[in-house]
């Protein structure tokens, strides 16, 4: 039997909500479309409340997010999703046990960032994301899967990181883009000749500070992959 497009798509967002935002325009924006009944039916779930990702992953808070993401990804499925993305690299640390919960796909948005990677002629990866995503080494197992080498801030640079998402993205502030330098200046002198932006918050900065083609946002990977999913033809993004 010949497998069927997929029709709706399930976001399962508010992680935060602004990357959710974001997330959304993208989709929008990179969709090669004449009207409007050309674009993905989408079902967006922005839970802001859900408990932090990394306080629970780095041990410094007790409320785990996973209930309530698995509720509202079933929620999703009850509303008519067949495929579901989470923008969010983070709650990838969930994404095993999230996905044996639900009878339907989700895109894995650290899986397809690294295969671009490699696809794209990547040879050393570099990793910026949260110290939940760097700790759990969810980038770093994936890179292992497909032998791609990589690359982490060190400690001070990775505190850097973390000040950057949560003092001033998260708080609706431009980063500090010498801070931000600095971090990527520890992956260049360990080798990397590319850099993922490996938290959704940090795929801001790429729009707002027109980051060269030296970084790979995951959010746009996982937009294309996306759109690409549901049988449409991704048009304006850099080239992987």
């Amino acid at each position: 039997m010949e497998q069927q497009t997929p029709r709706v798509l399930g976001i399962l967002g508010g992680l935060g909500p602004m990357a959710t935002v974001y997330f959304y325009e993208m989709l929008t924006q990179h969709t090669k479309a004449a009207c409007d009944q050309d674009h993905i039916d989408v079902i967006i779930n922005s839970r802001a409340t859900t408990p932090d990702r990394t306080s629970f992953i780095l041990g410094k808070s007790s409320e785990n997010p996973f209930d309530i993401m698995a509720a509202d990804a079933a929620r999703l499925v009850t509303f008519g999703a067949d495929v579901i993305a989470i923008p969010c690299n983070t709650a990838h640390y969930f994404y095993d046990r999230l996905s044996t919960t639900i009878s339907i796909p989700i895109l894995n948005m650290v899986e397809e960032t690294v295969l671009a990677a490699k696809a794209g002629g990547c040879t050393k990866l570099g990793i910026l994301a949260t110290s939940g995503t760097v700790n759990t080494r969810t980038y770093q197992r994936m890179c292992e899967k497909h032998e791609l080498e990589f690359a982490v801030p060190d400690a001070q640079q990775q505190d850097a990181v973390m000040r950057i998402i949560y003092d001033d993205i998260k708080q609706g502030r431009r980063a500090d883009m010498q801070a931000f330098g600095r971090a990527v200046e520890s992956l260049t002198r360990q080798g990397c000749d590319r850099a993922v932006l490996g938290c959704t918050e940090l795929s801001l900065i790429k729009r707002d500070e027109h980051l060269d083609p030296f970084f790979l946002d995951s959010m746009e990977v996982l937009a294309r992959q996306a759109i690409l999913t549901f049988g449409k033809t991704p048009i304006g993004f850099d080239e992987i």
